[in-house]
């Protein structure tokens, strides 16, 4: 605790301006004689473009954040606060959200900006009182702290690898369908988004909006907005506690926040947009990419025509100046390059050597796969019993027979990981099935040996699923891994911990290049051969095309909020389950009687 306060004392630089600092006497001074301005006296203070750069992001820097937005006039500090040298650690000040100190310390940053953003630039216009701030603050943690312990009861596994790519998977079939409809040419209905809205119905996206009728834009927006309130109303109905419910207008300003800011502005009109999509892709897939020491080892060995960007060298962007006349050509890769040189004995010793590296790798992963796979966790005890890694561990290891019978049934209805909805959205989003039939049959006869075959590897709980779910438990769900990915949205969202400008919306060519450049990303991602045999031709500029053209699913942001909204729906309703079962008004009648 020494520690980090000394840290947050030794950041004058983030700290307010002292109050007593004169505003007007220095000559020279500024007109308004605003503290964050340079002044002309003092040769040795520095100008604004000469101080250094602030990682808004570091934890002291956001600690000291928190503290000026949310406690800056003591009215949560109290004990003495205002007169300590040395400021208490946030989670002495704030009620805690979470049982995780760094993820309160993001989510209170987050909860700092949308106060200081909408809440402070109209609410200090009444009155300097910050009771109200306060009760926001404590209803939030209430919410929060409610929410951490129904995500303790939600299988993530199932939530991650199956439902959600369900979704995606029957939003491909609609898509795809939906286009292929509208070209024929005798067909009664042309417009795709009619075809998809019939085949994939949301209530909130009724009617579709038309050119020819101008009213349904607006009646569709109505029923968008009332589907957010109700949705938000819901949860508040059972979240919040049964006094801040009663207050009406406390509750409506907290759904108004959460309706309108987040699920209106942030989901509905930014997250649905097609460009927008392709741009998260992009940063996703280029975190896949090399790490950066082999980044930086390759590029000191490589040549300067070598080191273009990714579009350069498909020959999207420019074209090589060297030799005109291959303007008309895309220019390959190293290893396309090469794909048809001459096969010489070196070049055969040194594949056979490497396929050798492969097989070893692959055999000693199997072994340490079996060795360790009999001290893993069962799948009915992870996700959703809220047990310690401890507990879970020893009851792993006791037979099916002696576990207790909800275990019992858990483990019967949960299914196989490789039974589960990501494998078949993968091979339909890359369409296996049309461009390898014969690799999509050996996977489902693969598929059948694990689950039916000797010793059923595959089938629930088996050596196989335990394994899986363990991989996905450390990969995937490390709780270590919430903050770093709260940290990227704020300063994806709010940089400098503040609204960013609003951005235009790219132009139609400027979308189309940012779908090129997220199509060239992801074709980074495969090696020559694998894009070779993938895509039944060497040509680069055709495998852009090919990669682009299964990107056309995320084209409409109209069609996109069919996908957006059911996975919005679907973590609400395993969250608050009660929203599956009653209504609103239902639940709302419950709790005030």
């Amino acid at each position: 605790m020494t520690e980090s306060t000394q840290r947050e004392s030794s950041l004058p630089q983030v700290q307010p301006p002292p109050r007593q600092t004169p505003t007007s006497s220095a000559p020279g001074a500024p007109a308004g004689g605003l503290p964050n301005q340079p002044r002309a006296t003092g040769a040795t203070r520095p100008t604004e473009a000469q101080k250094p750069h602030l990682d808004t992001t570091s934890d002291k820097a956001t600690a000291a954040f928190i503290r000026r937005t949310l406690c800056s006039h003591n009215v949560l500090l109290g004990n003495g606060e205002k007169g300590r040298n040395t400021p208490r650690p946030i989670e002495e000040v704030l009620p805690p959200l979470t049982s995780s100190n760094e993820v309160d310390l993001q989510l209170y940053a987050i909860i700092a900006v949308i106060i200081k953003e909408f809440v402070q630039t109209w609410y200090s216009k009444i009155t300097p009182d910050h009771v109200f701030v306060n009760e926001v603050i404590q209803i939030i943690a209430h919410c929060t702290r409610g929410l951490e312990q129904r995500l303790r009861k939600v299988d993530l596994e199932a939530l991650l690898l199956d439902e959600i790519p369900e979704l995606v998977e029957s939003h491909l079939s609609a898509f795809r369908l939906a286009k292929q409809q509208a070209t024929y040419e005798h067909s009664l209905v042309s417009d795709p988004r009619i075809v998809y809205h019939t085949l994939h119905p949301h209530p909130a996206l009724s009617p579709v909006p038309t050119e020819s009728v101008p009213s349904s834009a607006v009646e569709q927006r109505e029923n968008e907005s009332a589907w957010r309130q109700l949705l938000v109303q819901g949860a508040l109905a059972v979240l919040l506690p049964t006094e801040d419910l009663e207050n009406g207008c406390l509750r409506a300003l907290v759904a108004e926040i959460f309706a309108e800011m987040i699920l209106g502005n942030g989901i509905s009109d930014k997250a649905c947009e097609g460009w927008l999509l392709w741009e998260g892709i992009t940063r996703i897939a280029e975190v896949l990419q090399d790490s950066p020491k082999e980044n930086e080892s390759q590029s000191n060995s490589l040549k300067p025509e070598q080191t273009l960007n990714r579009l350069e060298r498909y020959g999207l962007l420019s074209t090589p100046r060297h030799d005109p006349s291959m303007a008309a050509k895309p220019l390959l890769t190293k290893d396309r390059r090469h794909d048809n040189a001459p096969m010489t004995l070196s070049v055969v010793f040194w594949a056979v050597i490497q396929f050798a590296f492969w097989a070893c790798t692959a055999i000693r992963a199997t072994i340490v796969a079996v060795a360790t796979s009999s001290s893993l966790p069962s799948r009915s005890l992870i996700g959703t019993s809220g047990q310690s890694p401890v507990e879970a561990s020893r009851q792993s290891r006791l037979p099916l027979a002696e576990l207790p019978a909800s275990r019992r049934l858990l483990a019967s209805t949960k299914r196989p990981i490789v039974s589960m909805k990501l494998w078949s959205c993968a091979s339909r989003l890359v369409e296996l099935d049309l461009r390898m039939p014969w690799l999509s049959g050996f996977i489902s006869m693969l598929h059948w040996g694990v689950l039916a075959g000797p010793g059923r590897v595959g089938d629930t709980d088996g050596l196989l699923d335990r394994f899986l779910s363990s991989t996905m438990q450390i990969r995937v769900l490390n709780p270590a891994f919430i903050p770093i990915l709260l940290r990227t949205i704020r300063a994806t969202l709010f940089p400098n911990n503040a609204l960013g400008p609003p951005r235009k919306p790219p132009s139609a060519e400027e979308a189309k290049v940012i779908k090129r450049r997220c199509a060239a990303t992801l074709l980074g991602l495969l090696p020559a051969r694998v894009a070779l045999g993938f895509f039944a031709t060497d040509s680069a500029a055709a495998q852009l095309w090919q990669v682009e053209e299964l990107l056309d699913c995320l084209d409409d942001a109209y069609l996109n909020k069919h996908l957006i909204f059911g996975i919005v729906e679907l973590f609400i309703v395993r969250l608050v389950p009660e929203l599956g079962e009653r209504g609103v008004q239902e639940l709302m009648e419950e709790r005030l009687g």
